[in-house]
């Protein structure tokens, strides 16, 4: 526990953190990889690059030091983040490595002057608590993947059992356990964590399941990304057969009971976790409309097998943009308030799921506040690392 003076400190330290804390955090994952490369597989080196990684911690430890009174309140956030960590396998000895290097990058950061042995220690004091609630919840969900019905506890060898391209940029990969045995059933919108070796090196990934499991297997639906190593690998080298490490089910972006209307709402290769989503609301009748946003035709996924589940399913509706038409075709464009206000129910007490590009979503998440959608119905989840929207 902190004392209350350990508290205060850390309640001080949130003006530096509001104004530095990218700096910090950058510095901190340098001296982190840098020093401890057997975890550098827990990390993408792409979010690394684009700072993205560095930006999603210093927003987690500053809404830390602002709840560090309240820590009940960041139910949320940690949520998140465990199911992060598990899709990964974030393991207890992890955490000293990250400890030392982030209190070792608060003192050279800040200097000495300002983070003097009294910030130090509190800091380490905040950095053991919250280290020891990420790993007690972490546990707590490790053993419930293990004991659920054909689940299991860290890597398990699957192989690829057949490969379907669904559009010029995404393929999907059908995954079958070696050992033949049974796999849990995921929640319609999980994701499944990969690891990879290639020449040497591994590579950890989270891949939306983008199908209703069944137990016998999963789904993953990939992106070709120009310069990612994993996708470039299963997009070009990986074939039927090829055996992979996969973890077992998690993420906290799943449907929830309800018998609202459903609003599902795509960017791209965003439509992926949503497709288990209608497989599974359809059965209730409530309404469900699908607004599946992508630059052209030839790159949406999917679309084929929504138009066929929309004929057999009068509740279903289809709305679909595209930002660059096909020449010659008469196409909707981009989605934007009006459209949304068409295409919404006059009542705009509904469910909505949003997954794209961050800008995107940020867009869409205003567009339906202002028509009304109550904030807390509307749920949104990012491929990587987390931001504001």
């Amino acid at each position: 526990m902190l004392s209350s003076d350990q508290r205060a400190i850390i309640k001080a330290t949130i003006p530096l953190l509001e104004t530095g804390g990218e700096d910090l955090t950058r510095h901190f994952y340098d001296k982190l990889l840098g020093h401890n490369p057997e975890i550098r597989p827990l990390f993408n080196d792409a979010h690394q690059t684009s700072g993205a990684q560095a930006r999603a911690l210093a927003r987690a430890v500053l809404m830390y030091a602002r709840n560090i009174e309240r820590l009940d309140t960041l139910g949320p956030l940690v949520e998140q983040i465990v199911n992060k960590h598990v899709s990964l396998q974030v393991q207890p000895d992890h955490y000293p490595l990250v400890g030392i290097a982030l209190l070792q990058s608060i003192r050279e950061v800040l200097g000495a002057d300002v983070a003097t042995d009294a910030v130090i220690d509190a800091w380490a004091a905040a950095y053991g608590q919250l280290a020891n609630i990420l790993i007690g919840a972490e546990e707590r969900k490790y053993a419930a993947q293990a004991e659920a019905t054909g689940g299991w506890r860290g890597g398990r060898p699957f192989r690829i059992a057949r490969i379907e391209p669904e559009s010029e940029e995404i393929s999907s990969f059908y995954l079958e356990p070696v050992d033949g045995l049974a796999t849990s059933i995921a929640q319609p919108g999980q994701y499944l964590g990969l690891s990879i070796a290639l020449e040497g090196v591994e590579y950890r990934r989270n891949y939306s399941i983008s199908a209703a499991s069944s137990g016998q297997g999963y789904r993953i639906s990939v992106k070709h990304q120009p310069g990612g190593v994993v996708s470039r690998f299963l997009h070009s080298e990986a074939h039927e057969g090829t055996v992979l490490q996969v973890f077992a089910p998690a993420g906290e972006f799943v449907l929830q009971e309800s018998t609202k209307p459903l609003l599902l709402i795509a960017g791209g290769v965003g439509i992926t976790p949503l497709l288990p989503m209608v497989s599974a609301a359809l059965p209730s009748g409530r309404p469900i409309q699908v607004i599946h946003c992508t630059r052209h035709p030839g790159v949406q996924a999917f679309a084929h097998w929504l138009e066929e589940l929309a004929a057999h399913h009068p509740q279903l509706q289809l709305y679909f943009c595209y930002s660059q038409p096909l020449a010659g075709e008469a196409l909707v464009s981009r989605l934007d308030l009006l459209r949304l206000q068409r295409w919404l129910p006059k009542e705009p007490d509904l469910d909505a799921y949003v997954l794209g590009p961050q800008p995107f979503m940020a867009q869409v998440r205003r567009d339906l506040l202002e028509l009304g959608v109550p904030a807390g119905q509307i749920r949104h989840e990012f491929f990587g690392p987390a931001t504001d929207l």
